[in-house]
């Protein structure tokens, strides 16, 4: 998988809020706000493909997370994702 371009994360008033821009995304206008470690995620995976497994390790290392935890987070929050459009395979 991989992000979507023209999607980028940014801070807006203490919040981690995705915002669209280019002419791919003209007619994007939802507002899609990450918790602290999704937007851990995004930073760590823009510009390369990555796996769920592979968040999963991630979330493992930053955070006090079990394994089986983590991956199904990760799932979920994937689906999540390609559901608004922002990764793809």
């Amino acid at each position: 998988m991989r992000i979507n371009e023209g999607f980028e994360l940014r801070k807006v008033c203490d919040e981690n809020v995705i915002v669209a821009y280019g002419r791919k995304n003209i007619d994007f206008s939802k507002v899609i706000s990450l918790n602290e470690s999704a937007a851990y995620l995004w930073n760590a995976v823009i510009g390369k493909d990555f796996t769920c497994q592979e968040l999963a390790d991630l979330l493992c290392k930053e955070y006090e997370v079990d394994a089986q935890t983590a991956l199904e987070d990760v799932v979920q929050m994937v689906a999540g994702w390609k559901e608004q459009g922002l990764i793809s395979d």
